[in-house]
């Protein structure tokens, strides 16, 4: 509409014009509010480490205050002071003793000499590969000319070209070190001057990979007879494809599966026909439909969950409440031993009752609503800990065991074959079982192995 348009307008059509535009405008700010109001009240804080299930190094890290209070660096005041403890017996000792009087150059090697200090130092040796060679003869009989010929010892067969400790070395490095080929390679020849291609290294770990394949049996086998499991699962990534890797801990025996789902067919094929006490896991469905007698779910991710809900709805108590009673709970399990159990049955009651009001109040948040549910619907599996000396309130078991697999995938950006995944697996499980019982990883990769070449035993 133009200007000309306007003044060839009656005044009653002007005002029925501005009348009209008044409330068209009136009704599209109200509908500008409520889209406002809705997208507020949509609004969700940002997620991070506290709220979610998102690791702490995807949070968003802000700088420190220029003006805050710096604390000293080093030990507090009054810190006793530590120092590494003597070996009693050093592998080599080195006595300095003076020969010469530097005033008058006298003779003081056969004079008496008072100990003025010691002090221990500790040196790697130069850690340079040896060569063995083995020659293997035949010998004719003189009597019944049958050839005889004697098998090299183990360590020194005629098939093998690196020793055992070679290559655990090697295992050692591309498995807990996370070390790709290339840095493998730069590794061996800067410590231990060998060389090897990338196609001997792949031997090597293919051959490890089939002894700790078929080393795994018992480990299956306490996992399927052990009365509490921790379960949790991760993403990996094979031959360009999204697997899953699952870890089953037990109190002696940690298992790591490979697998390209995320199904309770992987937990079912694990535990054949067997059935756990207690399985311990975050809420996710397979996880909760695990052959079990009893579930717990773990209280670090629900506190998160719960978390998110205080954050988005910070007016609302509900979320805190159950916090705060969570929170309790745990901190109840961890006093056990210094309760008596007649105050520690009654404690238990408590929570159980103020936890029954928490599910019964009725609330607004939808968010709220959904954990509510959740708590109904799994309500035999929240504080089965309290219950129970042999169980956790958390999952932390498993994360813990996931963590290096989850730094291997990010450093290596995954497997190139679903064998290289397989040995992976078989290996971590050999690792982190042998931890439990205090064995080194490198000490289970090379009795894995076999008994190294040196020192000679013929």
């Amino acid at each position: 509409m133009t200007r000309n348009d306007l003044a060839q307008m009656s005044h009653d059509e002007l005002i029925d014009l501005v009348l009209a535009q008044a409330q068209q405008n009136a009704k599209l700010q109200a509908d500008v509010e409520a889209l406002r109001m809705k997208l507020e009240k949509g609004k969700k804080p940002p997620t991070d480490s506290g709220n979610s299930s998102q690791p702490p190094s995807r949070d968003q890290k802000s700088n420190l205050p220029a003006k805050r209070k710096k604390h000293k660096h080093g030990p507090p005041a009054g810190h006793i002071k530590h120092e590494r403890e003597f070996i009693a017996e050093p592998n080599y000792v080195v006595e300095i003793k003076p020969a010469v009087c530097k005033e008058c150059q006298s003779d003081l090697s056969e004079g008496a000499m008072v100990l003025l200090d010691i002090n221990q130092i500790t040196e790697l040796p130069e850690a340079k590969a040896e060569v063995i060679e083995v020659r293997q003869y035949v010998a004719e009989c003189s009597c019944c000319g049958a050839g005889q010929v004697v098998q090299p010892p183990t360590g020194l067969e005629m098939e093998r070209t690196f020793g055992g400790r070679l290559e655990a070395t090697v295992v050692y490095y591309r498995q807990e070190q996370h070390m790709s080929y290339v840095r493998t390679q730069a590794a061996l020849q800067n410590l231990h001057g060998v060389e090897i291609s990338q196609g001997g290294i792949d031997k090597i770990m293919q051959r490890a990979g089939r002894k700790a394949i078929g080393a795994i049996k018992p480990i299956e086998q306490a996992i399927q007879q052990s009365a509490v499991i921790h379960s949790d699962e991760t993403s990996s990534r094979v031959d360009g494809n999204t697997w899953w890797q699952w870890v089953f801990c037990s109190a002696s025996a940690v298992l790591h599966v490979m697998r390209f789902n995320r199904s309770v067919d992987v937990v079912k094929d694990v535990m054949g026909n067997h059935q756990a006490e207690v399985w311990v896991s975050d809420c996710y469905g397979p996880q909760m439909n695990a052959p079990s007698k009893k579930h717990q779910l773990c209280l670090a991710h629900q506190l998160r969950n719960l978390q998110a809900v205080v954050e988005q709805y910070p007016k609302h108590f509900w979320a805190k409440q159950v916090q705060r009673l969570f929170r309790y709970a745990i901190h109840l399990h961890n006093q056990r031993q210094s309760l008596s159990e007649q105050t520690f049955l009654n404690r238990i009651e408590r929570i159980e009752k103020c936890f029954d009001k928490l599910l019964n109040q009725d609330l607004d948040p939808p968010d709220a609503r959904r954990l509510q549910r959740r708590y109904l619907k799994y309500r035999l599996a929240i504080f089965v800990f309290l219950y129970r000396t042999d169980v956790s309130p958390t999952n932390n078991i498993s994360e813990r065991h996931l963590r290096p697999s989850v730094i291997h995938r990010k450093v290596s950006g995954g497997f190139r074959s679903n064998w290289g995944a397989k040995t992976y697996a078989a290996l971590k499980s050999l690792a982190d079982t042998g931890a439990l019982s205090g064995i080194a990883p490198f000490r289970v990769i090379q009795n894995l192995l076999g008994i190294p070449s040196l020192p000679l035993r013929v």
